[in-house]
């Protein structure tokens, strides 16, 4: 009787402890994702006013705006001020999360060559690395964890881009503008390729090319499964990819 009485005693410490080391990571995860939410930047995009603003400051002069039109032709580098990175909204438990989750890099390398014919410009190849090992977000739990679950960037550290088809475009619409194009290519991400078009913002200002863009995909599609923290922290099914890239003729 006593060993009975003995073993319910200890069943009963164990059972106090393991719910207060539940109750004290669900507090934990409420503060962490409720009362004090993520503070995530907005995706990128590529607005008409600031396009034509950072045009308009290089195109003082008739020359300075013939050269921003013409010679497009030859090699273009990507240079700093690129970023790239994910989007990806999280959940608590059954609560949706009050802002996304947003990791960016812009450990970026790659280059695309255009060709001019007159008032167009064809962007005839383009090839992008991004060292998705080197994400980061407001959160160094988070930063943490990606490296072992869903993008799993310590077994894939880089995410790769190749453009399939030739993207042409109007001079005149490129130029203190957005263009707005589709473009398609191949993908690498998480060690597995596939071939996707996206929608695609483009602007010329002055001697930089900025290209804004994003896709989204169900996690399957590149062979990870939606990141889960202890069953308290989810995400939804679908994952963006979303890039900023600033490029120079070299």
């Amino acid at each position: 009787m006593k060993k009975q009485l003995g073993g319910s005693r200890k069943r009963l410490v164990l059972f106090a402890i393991g719910g207060g080391l539940t109750v004290i990571v669900i507090a934990f995860l409420l503060v962490y994702f409720v009362i004090f939410p993520t503070s995530s930047p907005k995706p990128f995009t590529l607005s008409s006013t600031t396009a034509t603003g950072a045009s308009s400051a290089s195109a003082g002069s008739t020359a300075r705006q013939s050269s921003a039109t013409t010679g497009l032709s030859g090699q273009w580098q990507v240079v700093s001020g690129s970023q790239a990175g994910y989007r990806v909204r999280e959940k608590l438990a059954f609560l949706p999360a009050e802002s996304d989750a947003v990791g960016r890099t812009s450990q970026i390398t790659g280059s695309a060559t255009f060709t001019q014919s007159k008032d167009t410009v064809t962007i005839t190849s383009a090839s992008f690395k991004v060292a998705v090992n080197t994400l980061t977000s407001d959160r160094s739990m988070r930063d943490e964890k990606i490296h072992e679950i869903g993008l799993e960037s310590s077994r894939f550290p880089t995410a790769t881009f190749a453009l399939q088809t030739p993207v042409t475009i109007s001079v005149s619409a490129l130029n203190g503008k957005v263009a707005h194009v589709s473009v398609t290519g191949t993908f690498n991400i998480h060690g597995v390729s596939k071939k996707e078009t996206l929608p695609v913002e483009m602007s010329l200002s002055g001697s930089t090319f900025e290209a804004v863009g994003s896709l989204t995909f169900p996690w399957s599609e590149f062979g990870m499964s939606a990141p889960s923290i202890g069953g308290f922290v989810n995400v939804t099914e679908k994952a963006t990819m979303e890039f900023d890239l600033h490029m120079q003729r070299s």
